[in-house]
């Protein structure tokens, strides 16, 4: 085994966990998760001596996730549409408007993307604000804004619905 491959397969054992939570947290699929993570893996691999030379070699990683996963959902969003429009899917009423269980990653897939994805980044990794402007492409005051704006609308979705423990695993 060469040097490098050495090395990935490290940062691949150190950090794949992590990376596939990440793209779990912001696609809210666990099969699109593991999916994504393998293919962030690939683009890391393509791209290995930039990935070392960077600042961060996570946070460069990391920016390869939420971009994947980024386009995951757009991608999904497009087919959801293009079936409710063909009639071969129907959409579901009251739903999500009536949950039985408190559940925070429901209600982190209601916030916008790039809310969502500060506040994941921020609280679930505690990722340092400088680091997810770099890993998302914003400004830190974007990251600041979209944190503050996300954590309080997540709170708001989550006030007042009931607290129950058990049951659900998802």
């Amino acid at each position: 085994m060469s040097e490098a491959e050495y090395a990935f397969q490290r940062f691949f054992d150190d950090h794949h966990a992590d990376l596939s939570r990440l793209a779990y947290l912001v696609t809210g699929d666990s099969q699109a998760a593991d999916d994504l993570a393998a293919d962030a893996f690939v683009e890391v691999w393509r791209y290995w001596e930039r990935v070392q030379a960077a600042q961060s070699p996570v946070a460069y990683a990391r920016g390869i996730v939420t971009n994947l996963a980024r386009q995951w959902i757009k991608r999904q969003s497009r087919e959801r549409a293009g079936l409710l429009r063909l009639g071969l899917l129907r959409r579901e009423r009251g739903e999500s408007d009536t949950p039985a269980i408190l559940d925070v990653r429901a209600a982190l897939r209601r916030l916008p993307l790039r809310r969502r994805e500060c506040v994941i980044l921020r609280y679930a990794f505690d990722v340092p604000e400088r680091e997810v402007a770099t890993i998302l492409g914003i400004s830190v005051g974007a990251v600041k804004s979209h944190t503050s704006r996300g954590a309080t609308q997540l709170s708001e979705y989550l006030r007042g619905m009931p607290l129950t423990t058990g049951g659900h695993h998802g």
